[in-house]
């Protein structure tokens, strides 16, 4: 069973900066995909960005230039650094890991329990 604990939310204003981490535990397999996906009141739950093992990343067209993942293969954490967020980034945004090469919602394996992001006009 792999655990995924995200910290780094919380409340900032428009044109502001947060870095989220996930930390992974609890697994002897590889985990191949790590990304962040968010999820608006009414929304469904939406890609962030991906990352891969081999440091692949795929980013939505919404974060290109904004938002940046990095992984630290070693101790399992991805991160994103938000930059320039605006009010319609307010979500909770969910760590996700998978074991193949996909960054679809339905092809992680595993959840976090999500943290909150609120930014304010």
């Amino acid at each position: 069973q792999v655990q995924l604990v995200e910290s780094g939310g919380g409340l900032v204003q428009a044109g502001g900066t947060l870095r989220l981490s996930c930390a992974a535990s609890g697994t002897n397999f590889r985990i191949y995909t790590m990304g962040w996906y968010r999820q608006a009141p009414g929304k469904q739950r939406e890609l962030v960005a991906s990352i891969t093992s081999d440091s692949s990343t795929n980013y939505a067209d919404f974060v290109k230039g904004r938002f940046t993942i990095s992984r630290d293969g070693a101790k399992n954490t991805v991160y994103l650094q938000m930059n320039s967020l605006k009010p319609e980034d307010t979500a909770v945004y969910y760590c996700g890991a998978g074991f193949v090469n996909s960054w679809l919602p339905d092809r992680m394996d595993y959840w976090g329990k999500g943290t909150l992001v609120t930014v304010s006009s």
